[in-house]
């Protein structure tokens, strides 16, 4: 058994211990958002964070009412002064399983260095140089994973981000939705991955990811940790997009991750876009937080959380899906998700 997975089965664990840290903190995040008072939030970060930070942004959008943008610490790094006119009276916030990312903690101090930006910052090491910079710093060390590939670690970053656009907003429906959420997910694990491992038990060459709103950054994460793990190319897509280019190479060696909850009124269209995937010969998995038989009767396998979430609570239970397809694949091929090739836990330049 890889640590990877070890890491991947352990991660409702931790997030109870996020949920219950970030309430914790609630006081001390609204005072510091009230004094610095910016008129944008800026989320910095870097592969699977910068992931994160691009639905860490519109959940500020949506949640908060504020305005908010996500950059690539390395693109900040390399153009920062480019950018400056985006950053005038924003507070940074930057996630990050190290808090040593060399992109990350030089892009803030460059930054910082010209005009005293605020920083909040929110790692899983505790002291690590990114906190040290920090004007307030959230340390999540219990989310911390060792392997190459994170599981745990991007989903406790996900909730964290989440909850604090929560608190900002006053959003007292999703924090709620949170907790059942985590409540429910060694239960989901346990119930799922059978079905996940044996709809993804072929040989597929490529991965599509599928999901919108405040899911489709998570979307990117799940493409990410099908290639580092399982080693093959995967993208992600807002759900009806794929049919605007990408649907040209989806085939039968295709393995499609779709998360298919939403209105009402839309469920006609996403209907029809699985049966177009299956049509093309791809292997379809779905998430959705309440069960659909119109959806497992055209997917390979419906995974249901078996209860109404929040839509950006439903992303906790779907990135397990793309974690245990890329574990699953990486095991049938012998892989060792805990080695992957060119890849190391964090860039230190």
């Amino acid at each position: 058994m890889s640590l990877t997975y070890r890491e991947t089965k352990q991660q409702y664990a931790a997030l109870r211990h996020t949920y219950e840290y970030m309430l914790g903190e609630r006081g001390r995040i609204e005072a510091f958002v009230k004094k610095v008072a910016p008129s944008s939030l800026t989320y910095l970060g870097c592969g699977s964070s910068y992931c994160l930070c691009e639905s860490a942004a519109f959940s500020v959008r949506l949640r908060a009412g504020l305005t908010a943008q996500a950059f690539a610490g390395g693109d900040l790094l390399l153009n920062g002064e480019r950018y400056r006119p985006a950053l005038t009276g924003t507070l940074l916030v930057a996630p990050s399983r190290s808090g040593s990312t060399t992109e990350i903690v030089e892009a803030v101090r460059r930054l910082r260095g010209a005009a005293r930006v605020p920083l909040l910052a929110v790692s899983c090491v505790a002291d690590s140089p990114l906190s040290a910079e920090a004007d307030l710093a959230l340390e999540l060390p219990w989310a911390f994973d060792a392997s190459v590939c994170q599981t745990r670690t991007v989903i406790n970053l996900y909730t964290a981000n989440l909850l604090i656009a929560a608190i900002l907003g006053g959003d007292e429906a999703l924090i709620a939705s949170i907790d059942a959420a985590i409540r429910d997910g060694e239960a989901y694990m346990a119930r799922v991955e059978a079905g996940i491992r044996a709809a993804a038990g072929f040989d597929w060459t490529q991965a599509v990811v599928l999901a919108d709103g405040e899911l489709k950054g998570l979307a990117g994460e799940g493409a990410i940790a099908l290639t580092e793990i399982a080693a093959v190319q995967a993208q992600s897509y807002h759900l009806l997009d794929v049919r605007h280019g990408p649907m040209v190479v989806v085939g039968p060696g295709t393995l499609v991750i779709a998360a298919a909850s939403g209105e009402a009124e839309g469920a006609p269209h996403r209907h029809n876009l699985l049966r177009d995937l299956k049509r093309r010969g791809a292997t379809v998995i779905v998430y959705g937080d309440e069960a659909d038989p119109e959806i497992e009767a055209i997917a390979d396998y419906a995974a249901f959380s078996g209860r109404p979430l929040d839509p950006a609570a439903q992303g906790i239970p779907f990135l397990f899906l793309s974690q245990i397809a890329a574990l699953s694949r990486a095991e049938r091929k012998g892989i060792d998700p805990d080695q992957p090739d060119g890849l190391v836990a964090w860039v230190e330049l």
